[in-house]
């Protein structure tokens, strides 16, 4: 019977081994899948960042409108948008750092978890610029109409100018969802994959 029992702690050693090593591999696997993903986040907003001021330097420097106020508006808007860009892609270089040198499961899932919400305020902030730019625009077709006392055409512009508001924001927000959305799902797979090593 003692070495029956010798025998049986032996295999559970033998069991615990095998797991240990199994769940180390699929850590370092999910690690360096989910270092890629951040780091190609990063890329892209780098990527979107150049893409995007460098059309708006070929467009014709044109005034936009008569009104001080709304030039002053869209500089403004324009300086947040660059500055905000700038901090974000600051972020996300932080979190791929971070991502890269973590050595534990809970740290890789914390940065996971960090990266997830850093792309989706990122998201909510342009979501929410295109909306403002919007107004502005909005605001200055209603005093260009004003000024011209054209009661129906008001109402046509801004009709207009709401379905075009609604039109913008829905191509953005489809535009972040194909390109950073795909890789947060494969972000979160690798969390839940995480989740099942912690437990």
């Amino acid at each position: 019977m003692k070495e029956l029992d010798l025998l049986k702690k032996d295999w559970q050693k033998i069991d615990n081994s095998f797991v240990q090593v199994s769940e180390t591999e699929i850590y370092k696997m999910i690690h360096k899948k989910s270092s890629s993903i951040v780091k190609w986040i990063f890329i892209i907003s780098i990527l979107e960042f150049i893409v995007l001021n460098s059309l708006s330097y070929l467009m014709p420097n044109e005034k936009i409108s008569d009104s001080t106020i709304v030039e002053l508006v869209i500089s403004l808007l324009d300086y947040l948008n660059y500055g905000v860009a700038l901090f974000f892609m600051y972020l996300f270089y932080r979190n791929y750092r971070s991502i890269s040198v973590t050595s534990n499961t809970k740290k890789l899932m914390e940065c996971i978890l960090n990266t997830r919400k850093t792309v989706r305020y990122y998201i909510i902030f342009n979501l929410v610029l295109v909306f403002l730019m919007s107004v502005v625009m909005f605001f200055n077709e209603f005093i260009i109409e004003y000024t011209n006392d054209n009661g129906a055409k008001m109402i046509i512009t801004c009709l207009l100018m709401v379905f075009f508001t609604a039109f913008m924001i829905g191509v953005v927000w489809l535009f972040y969802q194909l390109i950073y959305g795909i890789l947060l799902k494969k972000l979160n797979r690798n969390y839940v994959e995480l989740k099942k090593i912690d437990l």
